[in-house]
């Protein structure tokens, strides 16, 4: 039926607004903290950026699309049961604060959803291993050793430097940071819906009209890039207040010149992997970006006991929202469907 498709997609696009406001946190975070900026304006800021940022390509999102499970195995249930996990993952995380990783709650939800509707061996696990276990180790640790060596050379390049025109400075080259930072979430991000809803195209065939199909398998209709972009800068709009907090606040105590570092890194981060079609997690990546710029100085500027409370969340989201996604398929399945 063509109205579970739209229900589909609808369901994706508000999964693209949860995951908004969930990881505007990621783009803003150290820019709000340090003073730079207003929570306002950087939402603001973030959010046009974050558009930008979704346009650009759709490269993870065909990743997304074909990456993980053949569409022949995906059904518009599936979907529904991989976005019903994902996003109740993400208001959990949201309501108590903690940063997680909306991508991998997306690919958890699926995993779930797929094993729960074709069996085991209907996932691509050696995909699962390549494009999120690998690139889960790899990504923080890039992040975190690109911050700190950041700060490293800054300050020995600001030694003689007063301090008062060093922070100066660094307000203003956060602003541009914050910029790119918020480009490259959009440019990862962002696709993670549009790939859901591609595939839920794919999956329906030839029963959607020819001008919402992609033009071929795994590309994305332009209609869907604009639609996806445009949640994305709405659900950033709305804000993260709590986690915000925690990422600009209770990890560190977060100098501007340490913002600065961070998001360059972080933002680096992102794009690299957006360049060769990886869905990583951007919360992943500002996160050990930012404790890599606070550990440049000493190891206990870093609240390790908050550091812990987020790693535990990063390691619990794809199990967790596999069983979730698991269970509403489980249920699905049991009225037919």
């Amino acid at each position: 039926m063509l109205s579970l498709l739209i229900c589909v997609i609808v369901f994706a696009l508000i999964f693209d607004y949860i995951n908004g406001f969930h990881d505007a946190s990621n783009a803003i975070a150290t820019v709000v903290s340090t003073g730079v900026l207003s929570l306002r304006n950087a939402v603001i800021l973030a959010a046009i950026f974050n558009f930008i940022g979704a346009i650009t390509s759709t490269a993870v999102a065909k990743t997304i699309a074909t990456g993980f499970a053949d569409p022949a195995n995906v059904t518009q249930y599936v979907i529904l049961s991989a976005l019903a996990g994902a996003s109740i993952w993400n208001l959990i995380t949201w309501y108590v604060g903690l940063p997680s990783s909306s991508s991998h709650a997306l690919i958890g939800g699926l995993t779930g959803g797929v094993v729960a509707n074709a069996g085991v061996h209907a996932f691509k696990w050696h995909a699962l291993q390549q494009k999120f276990l690998i690139p889960l180790v790899l990504s923080p640790l890039v992040g975190f050793a690109l911050a700190f060596t950041l700060m490293i050379v800054f300050m020995w390049a600001f030694k003689k430097v007063r301090p008062q025109l060093v922070s100066s400075i660094s307000r203003k080259m956060q602003l541009v940071s914050s910029c790119v930072m918020a480009l490259s979430h959009g440019s990862n991000d962002s696709q993670k819906s549009m790939g859901i809803i591609t595939l839920a195209l794919m999956a329906f065939g030839a029963a959607v009209p020819a001008y919402m199909l992609p033009a071929k398998a795994g590309q994305v209709p332009m209609w869907v890039v604009v639609l996806c972009a445009l949640m994305m800068a709405l659900g950033t709009l709305a804000g993260g207040k709590k986690i915000i907090k925690t990422m600009g606040c209770k990890i560190i105590k977060i100098t501007p010149l340490q913002g600065f570092a961070a998001e360059i890194s972080g933002a680096f981060t992102i794009l690299l992997a957006s360049k060769f079609a990886i869905p990583i997690s951007t919360t992943h990546a500002i996160n050990s970006s930012i404790m890599g710029a606070g550990m440049s100085k000493r190891v206990s500027a870093v609240r390790w006991g908050v550091a812990g409370n987020i790693l535990t969340a990063w390691v619990l989201t794809l199990p967790a929202t596999a069983a979730i996604a698991y269970g509403v398929m489980f249920i699905f399945r049991l009225f037919g469907k």
